[in-house]
C-alpha cells in the first residue's frame, strides 16, 4: 500500500478531541462538507517508521456554535449581537493503517476524502482477489464483499434481518444472488452452480427470469460492473392443485417452467418422511417423538408399492392417499392386537392418543403433496438440476405442509452434497422466516438440518443464505456461524438486543430508521459495516412486472406444453 494521498482536502485531525490508533476526530474546513459512511485519509510521520497512512470511515458528524454559553444565544448570534463561530466536527473510526503502526494521527494533519485506490485500501478491496459486488454506497461508488467469506474458504453463510415489508430482506437475497452469478467470482464452476430459493410470498418470485417493466438504473449496475437483466435460468416448483386427479402445479400468473412437485406414499414410507410431519419445535417437547421413530421404522418396512401410481399396501390393506394412511394408522394403533407390534410395550396410551391427534390434524395439509394416486413415471420430485435458480413456491400451503416441505428438501439436498464428497459446486439455499424453521428454543427435524448446514455446510458447498424479523429469536448457533450479517430497517426494540452487537450504537440508530434498499453489511474482514444502496431489480419482482419473454419461432412446437408443464391425464 502506498502512503501517498490524493483527494479533496476537507478538514484536519482535531485536537481538542483526542486521538487514538482505533478513532480520531476532524474539524472541517469552512464550506467543506461529510456525511456519514465517507471514507477518509490522512497521514503521519513516525520517526523510525516513514510516514503512516491511516484511513477510517466517518461515523458521526455534528455543528455547533462555538462561543455560545446557552442555549438562547443562538438568536443573539443569528442577529449579530454575539460573536461566534459555527464549527462542524466528523467522527472518524480507523479502518486500516498502513503499515501497521498502531499511533494516533496528529492533531493539525490535513485530512482527505479517499478517491480510488485509497479507497479500496481503507476498506480492504485492493486485498479481496474474489469480490462480489453488493451494491453502492453514499458515495455512488462499488461496496463489495469477499468470496472467501460466502464460499467456505474462509467462511459462510448470511444472515438478513429486518422488519418485514420494510426491509427488502428477500430482494437484497436475490440481488447478491444475482450479482455471485454475474460477477465472474465463480469462474469455471459457473453453469454448474445452483440456487434454491424457497419463497412464501405469493407468486412474488415466480418471475425472477423476466425482465422489469419499470425503469431499472442501468447506470447503477453499470457501475457495479453487472448486466441490467433478469436471471437467465429459473425453474419453479410448485404444489398440486387441491382435488386436481392430474396434479397441475397450483399457480396462476405463470404457465412456463413451472413443475409440480409431491411424494408418493411409497416414497413417504421408504424414506421415513413421517418425522417431518412432526416438524413443530412442540411436537419434540409432546412426548411423543420416540413413537414418531418407531412408526416411520415400521412403515418404512412393512410397506410394499403397489401399482404405478406410488400407493402402498400395509398389513395386507392398500392406501392411496395420505388419508388412508392415517386411518391404517388409527386403527393399528387404536386396536389391542396391534398396538404393541407399532409403538412397543412401554408407550403409554395417552402418549399414543396425542400422536394420532397431532397426525389427523395433518391430514389436510399434507393430502396434496403426499399421495398415491398419480403416475410413477412422471417426474414430481423437487430438484436443482433443471436450472441454475430452482424456486419451490410455498405460499399455497398450510404452515405444516411448508414445514414439511422445506424439511424434506433440505434434508434431501443435504444428503446429495455429502454423497458427492466435494464442496464444489456450491448450492446457495435461500430461506426466509428462519425464526420460524430454526426458533432459539426447542428443538424440531428441520432444525436439526439447519444446524448441520451452519455448522457443516461450509465444507459441503452448501450455502445458507437466511432471513428473519428478529435474530433475537433464531437459534444462536446458526446466526453464529454465519460469516456476512446483514441489517435492513430494525424495530427498535430489537436493534437493542444483544444479537446487533457487530452494529455500532450509531448504526442501530440509523437502521431503526432506514429506508428500503438500505442495508448495512458486516463481514470479517471490514472493521465497520458497510451502509449498502442496492439498485432497483432488474428482473421481476411480482406479476405485474414481469415482461414477457421472447418467443423463438423457429421452433414448430413453441407453445405447446412441455413435458412438465402440462401432462396429460392418460
Amino acid at each position: 500500500m502506498t502512503t501517498a494521498v490524493t483527494g479533496e482536502v476537507v478538514g484536519r485531525v482535531l485536537g481538542t478531541q483526542a486521538a487514538s490508533p482505533l478513532s480520531f476526530w476532524i474539524g472541517l474546513e469552512p464550506g467543506k462538507v461529510v456525511q456519514l459512511d465517507d471514507v477518509v485519509v490522512t497521514r503521519r510521520e513516525v520517526p523510525g517508521h516513514g510516514p503512516v497512512l491511516v484511513a477510517g470511515v466517518v461515523t458521526a458528524v455534528e455543528a455547533r456554535h462555538e462561543g455560545a454559553a446557552y442555549d438562547s444565544d443562538v438568536f443573539l448570534i443569528a442577529d449579530g449581537a454575539l460573536p461566534a463561530a459555527v464549527i462542524e466536527v466528523a467522527e472518524v473510526k480507523i479502518t486500516r493503517v498502513e503499515p501497521e503502526i498502531l499511533v494516533p494521527p496528529l492533531p493539525g494533519e490535513k485530512v482527505f476524502i479517499a478517491e480510488s485506490g485509497d479507497r479500496d485500501q481503507a476498506l480492504y478491496f485492493d486485498v479481496m482477489e474474489r469480490r462480489v459486488p453488493l451494491g453502492l454506497g453514499r458515495d455512488g461508488q462499488a461496496l463489495y464483499v469477499n468470496f472467501d467469506f460466502l464460499d467456505g474458504t474462509r467462511g459462510a453463510h448470511v444472515s438478513i434481518s429486518g422488519v418485514s415489508g420494510v426491509a427488502t430482506k428477500t430482494s437484497f437475497a436475490t440481488f447478491l444472488l444475482y450479482s455471485i452469478f454475474n460477477s465472474g467470482v465463480l469462474g469455471a464452476e459457473s453453469a454448474n452452480t445452483k440456487a434454491l430459493i424457497f419463497s412464501v410470498k405469493g407468486e412474488d418470485l415466480l418471475f425472477l427470469d423476466h425482465a422489469n417493466t419499470r425503469h431499472v438504473d442501468a447506470g447503477a449496475y453499470s457501475r457495479l460492473g453487472l448486466p441490467a437483466q433478469a436471471f437467465k435460468s429459473v425453474h419453479v416448483f410448485a404444489p398440486p392443485r387441491p382435488n386436481d386427479p392430474n396434479g397441475t402445479p397450483h399457480v396462476s400468473a405463470r404457465t412456463q417452467g413451472v413443475s409440480s412437485f409431491f411424494w408418493t406414499l411409497v416414497e413417504f414410507c421408504q424414506e421415513e418422511l413421517l418425522r417431518f410431519v412432526f416438524a413443530d419445535a412442540d411436537d419434540e417437547r409432546a412426548g411423543y417423538s420416540l413413537l414418531v421413530g418407531q412408526v416411520a421404522a415400521r412403515l418404512q418396512s412393512w410397506a410394499e408399492p403397489v401399482g404405478d401410481g406410488g400407493a402402498v399396501r400395509v398389513q395386507g390393506t392398500a392406501c392411496r392417499t395420505f388419508s388412508d394412511l392415517v386411518e391404517l394408522l388409527s386403527e393399528q394403533l387404536q386396536d389391542e392386537g396391534t398396538r404393541m407390534q407399532w409403538a412397543g410395550a412401554q408407550t403409554p396410551l395417552g402418549t399414543v392418543n396425542a400422536f394420532l391427534r397431532r397426525l389427523r390434524s395433518a391430514v389436510r395439509a399434507l393430502s396434496p403433496i403426499v399421495r398415491g394416486d398419480l403416475p410413477f413415471f412422471r417426474g414430481h420430485s423437487i430438484r436443482t438440476s433443471d436450472a441454475q435458480v430452482s424456486i419451490v413456491d410455498l405460499h399455497n400451503l398450510p404452515d405444516r405442509a411448508q414445514r414439511f416441505v422445506v424439511g424434506v428438501v433440505l434434508r434431501g439436498e443435504f444428503h446429495r452434497k455429502e454423497s458427492s464428497g466435494t464442496a464444489k459446486p456450491l448450492l446457495f439455499v435461500v430461506l426466509d422466516e428462519l425464526n420460524k424453521y430454526a426458533p432459539r428454543e426447542g428443538d424440531s427435524p428441520i432444525k436439526e438440518i439447519l444446524l448441520d448446514v451452519a455448522e457443516r455446510g461450509r465444507s459441503l458447498g452448501v450455502i445458507l443464505i437466511g432471513a428473519q424479523q428478529t435474530a433475537s429469536e433464531v437459534e444462536r448457533r446458526i446466526v453464529s456461524n454465519s460469516a456476512v450479517r446483514v441489517a435492513g430497517r430494525l424495530d427498535p426494540a430489537e436493534a437493542a438486543r444483544s444479537e446487533y452487537g457487530w452494529l455500532p450504537p450509531a448504526v442501530r440508530e440509523r437502521a431503526t430508521i432506514a429506508k428500503p434498499g438500505t442495508m448495512f453489511v458486516a463481514q470479517p474482514e471490514i472493521p465497520v459495516p458497510l451502509s449498502v444502496s442496492f439498485p432497483f431489480p432488474a428482473w421481476a419482482t411480482r406479476p405485474s412486472e414481469a415482461l414477457p419473454m421472447a418467443v423463438k419461432h423457429d421452433d414448430p412446437f413453441q407453445g405447446l406444453p412441455a413435458v412438465e408443464d402440462d401432462i396429460p391425464p392418460f
